[in-house]
């Protein structure tokens, strides 16, 4: 499995490193004069606003949170034409096309800062209305809240950060009656407190203002790691004393901009969103009567053409207005213009982006293995023919043995062997004159080869190893197996981390128990893990983990010759590490080969015959109605096209999940049905 913590903060530790070495803080810029378009009447108190846009620019709207007023609406000139209860609104963010009902909606997420929740609105007919099917509790006190569609799988996230440092990331979703509601799938914990937070759907990055640190930057995808970078830094940066508040403004190639505070000095300071965020310069802004715009409050930055504001504008909460706190609109062609920056091409914040690949979503599953970190690795199906629904599927705790789940999910057994990595089993195995389901495992306790016999009767694992079965591996690690249609013998193939794989034959050693006599071996030039067998075809199937997937004969006198499939460079929706590998059986030597692409979290599909073209991609989504998060960094799978029972009939995707979020637990394995699978691809299923 590849580790995907990246990020570090080596970059912001070496700017801090250089001024604590020339003794302190960077020297100032002189800012540049910015003085705003419009000033906003008087609203009495205003926490946060932003600009909502209508169909038409004479519907385009300013929401702002106004405390214990609630949510207040404006039009553009600051005219105020309606209010509507919130609570205490504090922080307030919108984003567009969100499916309520089957129906895009514009949702704005507001603080309730006196119940410390999130309360949840639809914008219908120029004024929000509540949608939420609760106001959502946080369990802290909260400062602002900021929304998140996550480019890699379209889900809209809200991002709530408080007063200890809490950045909590919640999945909102609607349920069948048009109610919105949100399920916690990240907590990330900073020292002290989070005063405001701003986030990018295109790249995902989340910027966060610890007020006495400075501006974190993180990846926003809970499937991934923070990845935390320091920005900016108070004292010893720019920043004089406390970080305020964060804007984002995308003017295209060349002109995407992060815009913040200095709580302090009042001071706007921009930076290239598009160079890991490298200071450009300073502005102060004047109101336009002249009064300097001392603190400046929330921001938003909207990159939508507005009258008389071509390349859109930043809305200034003012809070120490002489006549009383307000919004200015600053102009965006104004402030790039004073800092010699392009003001670039207005983009639509309308507009929503496709998920990169096909989603479907997981309808259930298993319980977290019980050992912590990377543990979970390897799941195998068996399907009940006589009852689908007492289906059974094994998966591996590689820190701690096997595991056998119902369908629903739930632990039935658990065997404290050792560390075993990967499984695998075929039924119809003879073993003392009886046909039983033979499931073998690679066993890195004791390098060898676990073998066991599935009693279907009281669903349990035996242990059927003729003594132990020794690999004569270093590290035994992946592993499958294969019956040759040619002579009826059952086989396991098992590769050490080096790429050197082995051949053995699954014997009837007499006494009710099984050896593995080896039988080939053969090798790849890096390491391999997830493999499968085409008994049918009599073709081995394995992933190079950084190169590709390629197909060889499953024989054991099939020598060593190997045909390439898919190579990762070849194939931009393929993403290094290449791992597990699964068949989908339509009969008749057609079907579906299905490989998990980590390091883009999506599984790619082939054809089984003929040339083996690849068909597509797809990616594993979070259900919120479900409760079930997506999956991620994905290392075995396993696919059948047999009948699992109720929501299964057409076979199954079981995928072990790398990061098993909402909630953060321990790693598991999510089942996902096949018709779904083939519905987002147009793919067939085996009737």
């Amino acid at each position: 499995m590849t580790n995907r913590l990246t990020g570090n903060l080596f970059g912001a530790s070496a700017m801090v490193l250089a001024m604590a070495i020339s003794g302190g803080a960077l020297a100032q810029d002189a800012a540049a004069p910015v003085v705003a378009a419009v000033d906003t009447t008087s609203t009495g108190e205003a926490s946060s606003g932003v600009i909502v846009l209508g169909a038409e620019a004479r519907q385009h709207r300013l929401v702002s949170a106004a405390g214990l007023s609630g949510l207040e609406v404006f039009d553009l000139t600051g005219a105020r034409l309606a209010a509507v209860p919130a609570g205490e609104a504090g922080g307030l963010d919108v984003r567009y096309g969100f499916p309520i009902k089957g129906r895009p909606e514009t949702l704005l997420v507001s603080t309730d800062k006196t119940e410390n929740s999130l309360r949840i609105f639809a914008m219908r007919n120029g004024a929000p209305v509540e949608v939420g099917a609760r106001a959502v509790p946080l369990g802290f006190a909260v400062e602002d809240v900021c929304l998140l569609r996550n480019a890699s799988d379209g889900g809209l996230y809200a991002v709530a950060v408080g007063d200890g440092g809490e950045i909590e990331q919640l999945l909102l979703y609607a349920d069948a009656e048009g109610r919105v509601d949100a399920r916690s799938a990240r907590r990330i914990n900073l020292s002290s407190k989070v005063k405001y937070c701003v986030a990018d759907d295109a790249t995902g990055q989340l910027y966060v203002s610890q007020q006495a640190v400075g501006v974190w930057r993180f990846n926003g995808d809970p499937e991934a790691d923070a990845a935390p970078a320091l920005v900016d830094a108070a004292r010893l940066g720019r920043i004089s004393e406390e970080s305020g508040s964060l804007a984002l403004y995308d003017g295209g190639q060349g002109a995407r901009y992060l815009i913040a505070t200095d709580a302090s000095s009042g001071r706007l300071f921009v930076y290239d969103h598009s160079a890991d965020d490298a200071y450009l310069g300073a502005a102060s802004l004047t109101g336009r009567g002249g009064a300097a715009i001392k603190e400046p409050g929330a921001l938003q930055a909207v990159g939508t053409p507005l009258a008389g504001l071509p390349s859109g504008a930043l809305l200034v909460t003012d809070e120490d207005a002489a006549e009383g706190a307000n919004y200015k609109l600053v102009s965006i062609a104004a402030l790039t213009g004073a800092l010699n920056l392009s003001a670039g091409t207005p983009q639509d914040a309308r507009a929503v982006a496709a998920p990169r690949f096909p989603a479907v979503v997981a309808v259930a599953e298993t319980v977290p293995v019980g050992s912590p970190g990377d543990a979970a690795d390897d799941p195998a199906i068996w399907a009940d023919p006589i009852n689908p629904a007492n289906s059974l599927i094994i998966g591996t705790d590689k820190k701690a043995g096997l595991n056998l789940y119902d369908m629903q999910g739930r632990v039935i057994q658990h065997l404290p062997d050792g560390k075993m990595n990967n499984v695998d089993l075929r039924d119809g195995f003879m073993l003392g004159g009886q046909p039983v389901v033979l499931v073998t495992a690679s066993d890195r306790t004791n390098k060898a080869v676990a073998i066991y016999r599935l009693d279907t009767e009281a669903r349990r694992l035996i242990n059927v190893a003729d003594g132990v079965q020794p690999t004569g591996q270093g590290d035994p690690y992946g592993q499958c197996m294969y019956r040759s249609a040619r002579t009826g013998k059952t086989y396991v193939f098992i590769n050490d981390s080096n790429g050197e794989k082995r051949q053995s034959e699954l014997a009837d050693a007499g006494n009710g128990k099984v050896r593995a006599v080896r039988v080939r071996d053969f090798a790849f030039s890096s390491q391999v893990e997830g493999c499968v067998a085409d008994d049918a075809a009599g073709q081995l199937y394995v992933a190079e983990e950084d190169v590709g997937l390629w197909r060889l004969s499953a024989e054991p006198d099939g020598g060593s010759a190997m045909t390439m499939v898919a190579r990762i460079t070849e194939n931009p929706a393929l993403k290094d590490d290449m791992e597990g590998v699964g068949l989908y059986d339509l009969g008749g030597g057609r079907g579906y080969l299905v490989a998990s692409s980590q390091g883009n979290d999506s599984y790619a599909v082939f054809r089984r015959e003929g040339d083996q073209a690849y068909l597509g991609s797809f990616i594993v989504v979070a259900d919120g109605a479900r409760g079930v998060d997506g999956v991620s960094e994905t290392d075995g799978l396993d696919v059948t096209s047999r009948n699992l029972g109720p929501g299964f009939e057409h076979g199954a995707m079981v995928a072990q999940d790398g990061r098993n979020v909402l909630p953060g637990e321990n790693q598991n394995f999510k089942y996902v049905p096949w018709t779904s699978i083939a519905e987002a691809l147009g793919l067939e299923v085996r009737r």
